[in-house]
């Protein structure tokens, strides 16, 4: 029989979007923010977001419970508190995952898990099954407000990628770097300040890069990046010494990912690196996050995570080579390549 805690275990592991839910409502409601400015009551706080007293106090308990928030009991009342780990849900700190909690839960993502069982069955994209088989880009570009707390999420995690990557690689040997799939520009607004001969070019979809002039001009590094808008599928800026994706490939399958590929080598001087910053799945085992993360790119957009192996495969078939493969810690590696 097993372990009383292996069973407890198992029925967190059962639970967990219950958490999530709890802590999406939180972010949404921005209760970290206010929280960071003090204690607070759940009188108060439900003045402040406009939410009903008592429910709002037992999400405030659950999330103490959680030791999201710290829960102090004066008399028959009660304030709440930030633990450290609840400070991470403020948009104004450091390595802040509020964008992605204000993401991770929205109705369109939650129900293209909630469609699991069919694509494990039948091997069809779920998110394109429910949505008559539009993708998830499409479909965001349709739904502006969508497109922009998916951005958010994405800035939340290149931030902690972008400083990892800036303190583990060496981009003093390049004087160009093309962000390829760059979002808002935080990558480039994080790598750049470090290497002050290094220009930039960010380069994503029209909509994507509309804000990314104030990102790049906070880090200061505005007058060292262009911004240039288009498909990676068409066409990529040419002329770069160095080419990155960061978290673009997983997206796709590999006859889309060899498209993106080919689109690059095309446009990027002899001798060039690529840089493909990426989750890589263990052969042999696999953390938990890459894992869900794989599953999460089989509902949602039909890529995949891949192993080294693959990545190799997958470089081999554009006509590049994979020449080193750099951890740079939270589960993230760099993939050097050349052109073959």
């Amino acid at each position: 029989m097993a372990e009383p805690q292996v069973g407890e275990r198992l029925r967190q592991l059962v639970n967990g979007y219950q958490i999530t839910q709890a802590i999406y409502v939180a972010v949404t409601l921005r209760l970290p923010d206010l929280l960071g400015e003090g204690s607070r009551t759940a009188a108060d706080l439900a003045i402040a977001v406009n939410a009903d007293e008592r429910s709002l106090y037992r999400l405030l308990r659950a999330l103490a419970a959680l030791d999201i928030l710290a829960e102090e009991r004066h008399g028959e009342h009660s304030s709440f508190t930030l633990t450290e780990m609840g400070q991470l849900l403020r948009r104004d700190v450091p390595g802040s995952l509020a964008g992605w909690a204000g993401f991770v839960a929205r109705p369109y993502h939650w129900e293209a898990w909630g469609d699991l069982l069919h694509t494990v069955r039948t091997g069809e994209q779920a998110f394109a099954a429910r949505h008559e088989g539009e993708s998830v880009w499409v479909w965001r570009q349709r739904h502006p407000e969508e497109s922009r707390i998916f951005d958010r999420a994405m800035s939340a995690i290149s931030a902690a990628v972008a400083g990892r990557l800036a303190e583990s690689y060496d981009f003093s040997r390049f004087r160009s770097l093309v962000d390829l799939g760059g979002g808002d520009g935080t990558l480039l607004a994080t790598v750049l300040p470090r290497h002050p001969r290094l220009r930039g070019v960010l380069f994503d979809l029209p909509h994507v890069v509309a804000g990314a002039h104030q990102v790049l001009a906070a880090a200061g590094v505005a007058d060292r990046c262009d911004i240039a808008a288009g498909s990676f599928f068409g066409h990529v800026p040419s002329g770069g010494e160095a080419y990155i994706l960061k978290s673009i490939l997983h997206d796709w399958d590999d006859a889309a990912s060899t498209q993106v590929l080919h689109r690059i080598r095309e446009a990027s001087q002899p001798g060039a690196t690529l840089l493909i910053i990426e989750r890589t799945l263990d052969d042999v085992d696999p953390s938990p996050v890459a894992a869900m993360s794989d599953l999460n790119m089989m509902l949602n957009t039909g890529g995949a995570e891949r192993t080294t192996t693959e990545w190799k495969v997958l470089l081999h078939t554009a006509l590049f080579k994979l020449t080193q493969s750099i951890d740079i810690g939270l589960g993230w590696s760099v993939l050097e390549a050349t052109k073959r």
